[in-house]
């Protein structure tokens, strides 16, 4: 589906008291009622084109978040909406890039770029433009022939975005894109979604355990608690694209997120040894 002509700044995205807990055993082998609660009252607006990067400790539920959004969980209480409809299941109007490239080894570059128009049965002739233009967004129209296993970690990863892009999501979802990446090659990555998010104005929620990452890309840095994950802080960047991280804005920033993510490990510590 073709993404909504939307004017820059308008909300798209809400999420309204959104809470998730899965059941666990008790120690009698019962249902525990209460469960294992992992998000906790999230309330969240996300803008036509804004960038907002996602910050926690591990086992915050920012992933949780992200799967909720994409429609492959569900709230246990709560509302996701987009365009003002409630998400209740995965749709082309969200594009998932995960850690992993998540590409079909058997197909080349451009089949699996093309796979979601072709299996929702769009003629070729309305797709292939669009294919060749995100491959070559994403400088891969080269090697559009080639197979994942014939690529880089980073290669493998440009390939993954075409082929969200391809389907003109109104969001692009993001789970730690490039956390399996070296750095040298996350460093140029995350040059790349910068140059790719300023041409397409996409709008991307971007899950990431690096303050860096999130203050180089993100318009907010959403930065959420542990245990159970409920929004802790959001963080205005306000920076304009090109950012130098070592500009002495950027460093405050930094520092500001990091102290929030300190103070809450060290309370969680607390917390557990009492």
């Amino acid at each position: 589906m073709s993404a909504v002509n939307r004017t820059p700044g308008e909300v798209i995205f809400e999420a309204v008291s959104v809470s998730k807990s899965y059941p666990r055993r008790a120690s009698n082998s019962a249902l525990d009622s209460e469960g294992l609660i992992a998000l906790q009252e999230i309330n969240l607006h996300v803008r036509q084109g804004e960038f907002v990067c996602i910050v926690g400790p591990s086992g915050c539920g920012k992933s949780t978040f992200l799967n909720l959004v994409a429609g492959f969980d569900h709230p246990t209480q709560g509302e996701l909406r987009l365009d003002g409809r409630a998400i209740t299941k995965p749709d082309a109007d969200r594009g998932m890039v995960f850690q992993e490239h998540a590409l079909f080894p058997w197909l080349t570059v451009k089949q699996n770029a093309s796979f979601g128009p072709s299996v929702a049965h769009v003629p070729k002739t309305k797709y292939e433009p669009r294919v060749d233009e995100y491959l070559s967004l994403v400088g891969m129209q080269k090697f559009a022939d080639m197979y994942p296993d014939q690529l880089s970690g980073g290669m493998r990863q440009r390939a993954a975005i075409a082929r969200a892009l391809v389907n003109d999501p109104e969001i692009l979802l993001m789970d730690e894109p490039f956390g399996a990446l070296d750095l040298l090659t996350r460093g140029t990555m995350q040059r790349e979604l910068a140059r790719i998010w300023g041409e397409t104005r996409k709008t991307v929620i971007f899950v990431t355990h690096s303050i860096d990452e999130a203050v180089l890309l993100g318009d907010r840095v959403i930065v959420f608690s542990a245990h159970p994950g409920r929004i802790r802080e959001v963080v205005d960047i306000g920076l304009p694209h090109p950012r130098d991280l070592l500009c002495s804005q950027a460093v405050e920033l930094k520092r500001r997120i990091s102290s929030l993510l300190s103070d809450q490990i060290s309370d969680d510590v607390t917390a557990d040894n009492s």
